[in-house]
């Protein structure tokens, strides 16, 4: 009796259109790198069909898209790495970022038989990939004059800081991508969640909405649910024993938490081995018959504890909620001292997936 990852394909078309509204002058690459954001990018991927175009992180990813049967353009953002990513890419028409002077030597010296689609990837502060400002001139050229590039070049960046409204990088890297973007003329991409969200100014040609269409909202202090998203993503197990233990009784690993009276405790099947957070301290809340209760104690690999002095009536077998519907996914990562990102990517092989469809 484990834990279960409910995924409601509704949410997913859902969230979708929600980051539509925010961009109606965008088209939209539907970012599922990570198997989509541990949501199965299998699973999802005929879903999301009102996006433009879908858009990994890795050639492998796309390849396997490809061989299971998806033929939408697809975006690799990291791009290619050596020949033999280079020559898939272009076997199965994928679109690649380039951002490092090696991706710009193999294209020279790979000549393909089919131009690819190439996004020149310009750093602009976020100082992760991409081009710095003193190169990208050349870097574009030499894109324009390669033979096995579409000459429809074009550009894009990622913003390090856009969580934070009051954050002054956002506007610097907007106004340096944009002496670039007027320089060239060309498509555009700049805007992941957190731009789409935050900054309208970022809402170029293409959108790259990722965390957002899961349900969660990547700004700072924020649940997606208070911008209109819904949770893809409801992870759940049961009560598998309530036990009652005397005043001072310790509960779970090192005895970390005390019981401050004569109570009852619950065991819900459910720990770190299936991707909950270990480190989720005392008083992470979890929905019990959907009402929360607090955690106690320490979260062990298959199981934790909860607290059910506010549930007398608790039984085993009864229905609990670790995140999701009723209960954002962002609170728990707060407690844990993460991000939703993380928990979602952190569900373990072992938890059953299940699909609905709203």
């Amino acid at each position: 009796m484990g834990p279960t990852a409910r995924i409601d394909l509704s949410a997913l078309r859902h969230n979708l259109q929600r980051a539509r509204e925010l961009a109606p002058g965008s088209r939209v690459y539907a970012v599922i790198k990570a198997n989509a954001y541990g949501h199965g990018m299998l699973r999802v991927a005929p879903h999301l069909a009102g996006a433009d175009a879908l858009a990994v992180a890795r050639v492998e990813e796309a390849v396997k898209l490809r061989q299971a049967g998806i033929d939408r353009p697809i975006l690799v953002l990291e791009g290619f790495f050596d020949a033999a990513e280079l020559a898939a890419a272009s076997h199965y028409r994928l679109e690649v970022a380039v951002q490092q002077p090696e991706q710009i030597a193999l294209l020279h010296d790979n000549p393909l038989s089919h131009p690819l689609t190439c996004w020149l990837k310009i750093d602009s502060g976020m100082h992760r990939l991409g081009f710095q400002p003193d190169a990208v001139e050349a870097a574009w050229q030499a894109l324009q004059d390669d033979p096995s590039v579409d000459k429809k070049v074009r550009l894009m960046t990622h913003l390090s800081s856009a969580d934070d409204l009051s954050d002054p990088a956002t506007p610097t890297q907007l106004a340096l991508f944009s002496r670039f973007a007027d320089r060239f003329g060309t498509e555009c991409s700049v805007a992941n969640s957190a731009g789409i969200i935050g900054w309208p100014e970022a809402r170029s040609d293409w959108i790259r909405p990722g965390i957002m269409l899961y349900g969660a909202s990547p700004m700072l202090g924020q649940t997606g649910e208070q911008i209109g998203l819904r949770s893809a993503m409801t992870l759940q197990s049961r009560l598998i024993a309530v036990n009652r233990f005397a005043k001072g009784s310790p509960i779970g690993y090192s005895g970390s938490w005390v019981c401050p009276e004569a109570m009852s405790v619950g065991v819900v099947a459910a720990g770190y081995g299936d991707g909950y957070p270990r480190h989720a301290p005392s008083g992470t809340p979890v929905l019990l018959n959907g009402q929360r209760v607090p955690l106690v104690g320490r979260v062990s690999m298959d199981m934790l504890n909860i607290d059910l002095r506010s549930q007398p009536d608790a039984k085993v077998g009864d229905p609990v909620t670790l995140w999701g519907e009723g209960l954002p996914a962002e609170e728990i990562a707060q407690h844990a001292g993460t991000i939703a990102y993380e928990l979602f990517c952190g569900v373990t092989q072992r938890v059953q997936f299940e699909e609905t469809n709203g």
